[in-house]
């Protein structure tokens, strides 16, 4: 579980999910949380699930730069045939305007 909250007017909140599926179901996979503070939530989501990701494939052995962005990661983590599937959960929100609490929640439940 991932959360997050402010009572600061208009402030830009976001908590995300990262999960990464090995396609061996023997291994089990990764799961990442992110919540940070002025990011969209898209920006949070990719973040999550690059971590996530870049988690699983390097308890699988699966070779890359960590410089390069998350669409090449991405395409060379499922390219090798050990990673079947990376997703995230996420909810982003901006701060109340008159101060009040505002909070965001994103959860994984794991399923057999």
């Amino acid at each position: 579980m991932a959360r997050n909250a402010t009572n600061e007017p208009n402030r830009l909140i976001a908590s995300s999910i990262g999960v990464a599926q090995p396609a061996d179901d023997s291994v089990y996979g990764y799961l990442s949380e992110h919540h940070p503070f002025g990011e969209t939530d898209e920006r949070a989501g990719e973040y999550a699930e690059d971590l996530a990701a870049s988690m699983l494939a390097t308890t699988l052995g699966v070779q890359f730069d960590p410089n390069t962005n998350w669409d090449e990661r991405e395409k060379i983590f499922k390219m090798s045939g050990k990673i079947v599937r990376t997703f995230n959960v996420t909810q982003s929100a901006e701060g109340d305007k008159n101060g009040l609490w505002t909070s965001v929640v994103a959860v994984a439940v794991l399923l057999p």
